[in-house]
């Protein structure tokens, strides 16, 4: 299995649970995550039967080395509890929780969880996408080195809904960024928000680099068809791989051993220079591993 510290999570695709044939698709798409999604892609008649379907697809062993996420209806509602409790007995690497409000949700969710997975590593993936999460993101990523909180996922569709705003990326450029850097301050991964034109190759893949810029590490997906362009744009290239391992080799030679400063081709270069580096060279192997 791919090292969870480096997984790769260039595209996480949102597939309807209730939906039997997309999720046997799933089983042959290219994406890194594929999440199952019990909330917004589902009619309230038909949670339950999402919920176990999602559930028989996360034991039947077919999807290979993609990371297996359950989207899972938010706290307030009647399908909550039992959403949560399957997707841990059935080993999913993550649950997706919508509509987190603030620190107390993840302290909840997380006692929950320990009661019904107590033995497993099932990690706790939080939606940002209310007014009160973007005013606590500090006190919410804060949790992660007790709880399982591993992942903010920006849902940007019901922010600017609460917000009674337009739907204008550019609004959301400052909260993007306070929530990269709220994620990066507490080891939290950060995935972007979806693209809801699935027929707009060109737009999904500005997107896709504004946030790879921005320090995302890959973009929720809603079409297999955006597939190919998020693993593209938020894998590391051929130029960045060549670089930086000239800096590990660099930091490698005997000549540098103990310094925290070196010249590498012309640029001071430094420790964090060289953790950066080995990370994008791990991520990178990765990738291939999944690709293989």
């Amino acid at each position: 299995m791919t090292d969870k510290k480096y997984r790769p999570r260039r595209s996480c695709l949102y597939m309807p649970a209730s939906n039997k044939r997309a999720l046997e698709k799933a089983k042959s798409l290219p994406a890194d995550t594929i999440i199952f999604d019990l909330e917004d892609a589902v009619a309230p008649d038909a949670k339950e039967e999402a919920r176990d379907n999602a559930c028989t697809a996360l034991q039947s062993g077919e999807y290979g080395d993609r990371e297996l996420v359950v989207r899972v209806n938010a706290m307030d509602t009647p399908w909550f509890a039992q959403d949560l409790k399957q997707a841990c007995l059935s080993q999913a690497d993550a649950v997706l929780v919508p509509k987190i409000l603030n620190a107390d949700d993840i302290i909840q969710i997380t006692d929950f969880m320990e009661d019904r997975d107590a033995s497993l590593d099932t990690q706790l993936w939080a939606m940002i996408e209310m007014p009160e999460a973007i005013l606590k993101l500090g006190e919410i990523a804060a949790l992660a080195g007790q709880q399982r909180l591993t992942t903010f996922v920006m849902g940007f569709n019901d922010l600017a809904k609460e917000m009674r705003a337009d739907h204008d990326r550019a609004i959301f450029g400052p909260i993007m960024t306070q929530t990269v850097i709220a994620a990066r301050a507490y080891g939290l991964n950060v995935i972007d928000s979806v693209y809801n034109d699935f027929n707009d190759p060109d737009g999904l893949a500005a997107e896709c680099a504004e946030a790879k810029k921005l320090g995302f590490d890959g973009k929720s997906l809603i079409h297999p068809a955006q597939i190919e362009i998020a693993n593209r744009i938020f894998a590391p290239d051929a130029d960045e791989i060549a670089a930086a391992e000239k800096i590990i080799k660099a930091f490698a030679d005997p000549i540098n051993a103990g310094k925290g400063v070196i010249v590498v081709e012309g640029k001071m270069t430094e420790l964090l220079h060289l953790k950066q580096a080995k990370q994008l060279v791990a991520t990178a192997q990765a990738i291939g591993m999944l690709t293989e």
